[in-house]
């Protein structure tokens, strides 16, 4: 009987421990996943976004993962006309950090509406876009942080230019603030670093503005984009960002960038886009993400962060155009490090 009475206690007492326990991993667990209380749990953090536009309204797809009410950051993407599946190995390290990040594609992107209209491709209709979205998701000084990479890096200046009031942070990876000094690196760094012959039969194609056909772009896969967009052999390439390139919609992307990555060629609009001398006028604290190997001069990027009264530059060495790929964990490693040190008010 003895013993049986002191089995009842010690099952009680760990049973007991054991509830407790319980108990205290569900009071600390973290909120950051939990869609419960949200209206978008149904459709698990996507809304599409009503935009007005001078054509009328139309929606622009987002994505939100994950809560925190003092960092929210949206992502721009490039091209034109690219997507947000740019950015899908962001999955593996904000979340773990606890920062709210919103995808986003651009009106006429691949999961966005589709109005095919030109006359809203331009600097001015998308700086307007993402301040409707902002306001949309509710982001503002307290926590908006806006990160833009290639052709989303000059939205992003391009809206800091003339939002930054609601602003909390700036992120510019992989773009220069200067179209024309893009073109000029290209042409007198990056092309010389071709074979002889490549280099000539390209200038070939382009005199004869024979962009669609298909050596061309045989030529710019082997001997560019495999060097200065993404520094993996094409079989590695992750899927995300073959389903980014797959779902690029050439016809913007061909109007405002031109027909490749190496220079703004032929008619683009962003050809002459330069905004050099207004970066001091961005109080913003803003981090440059540069890289060794990217279509983007680097050293031009440096010079981007010291220009800005409140800049800091990081470069990865390792790292080109989809610097998030092939330098990653020095990538990230930054880009976390400025957003903490913005938010708890050490960032110098």
């Amino acid at each position: 009987m003895r013993y049986f009475f002191a089995i009842i206690v010690f099952l009680s007492l760990f049973f007991g421990c054991q509830k407790n326990q319980e108990l205290t991993q569900t009071e600390s667990k973290s909120v950051y996943m939990d869609y419960s209380n949200s209206e978008d749990q149904f459709t698990g953090g996507i809304n599409m976004i009503p935009i007005t536009t001078s054509k009328g309204i139309f929606k622009v797809y987002t994505k939100r993962v994950g809560n925190n009410p003092k960092i929210k950051v949206l992502l721009l993407h490039g091209g034109p006309g690219g997507t947000h599946e740019f950015f899908d190995c962001f999955d593996g390290y904000f979340p773990n950090e606890e920062i709210e990040y919103v995808y986003y594609d651009q009106l006429d992107s691949y999961y966005s509406d589709k109005p095919n209209d030109s006359t809203l491709w331009t600097t001015e209709h998308f700086v307007e876009e993402v301040e409707q979205v902002r306001k949309a998701l509710n982001m503002d000084k307290n926590n908006f942080y806006l990160y833009g990479q290639s052709w989303g890096g000059i939205l992003a200046m391009e809206y800091a230019l003339k939002y930054q009031d609601n602003l909390k942070g700036l992120i510019i990876s992989n773009m220069m603030s200067s179209a024309p000094e893009y073109g000029k690196y290209a042409e007198e760094v990056l092309g010389p670093q071709m074979p002889p012959e490549v280099l000539k039969e390209i200038k070939e194609l382009e005199a004869k503005e024979d962009y669609a056909n298909p050596r061309y772009t045989e030529l710019l896969m082997t001997h560019y984009y495999s060097k200065h967009a993404l520094r993996l052999s094409l079989e590695e390439w992750p899927k995300s960002v073959e389903l980014a390139f797959q779902h690029l919609n050439p016809k913007i992307y061909l109007y405002m960038q031109g027909p490749s990555e190496f220079g703004m060629a032929g008619n683009a609009t962003l050809k002459s886009w330069d905004v050099s001398d207004r970066l001091k006028t961005i109080n913003t604290p803003t981090l440059v993400i540069g890289a060794t190997h990217d279509t983007m001069d680097p050293k031009h990027m440096e010079w981007m962060a010291n220009e800005l009264p409140n800049g800091r530059f990081l470069l990865c060495p390792n790292g080109s155009h989809l610097a998030q790929y092939d330098d990653q964990k020095v990538y990230f490693k930054g880009l976390i490090s400025f957003i903490k040190d913005v938010d708890d008010g050490t960032f110098k």
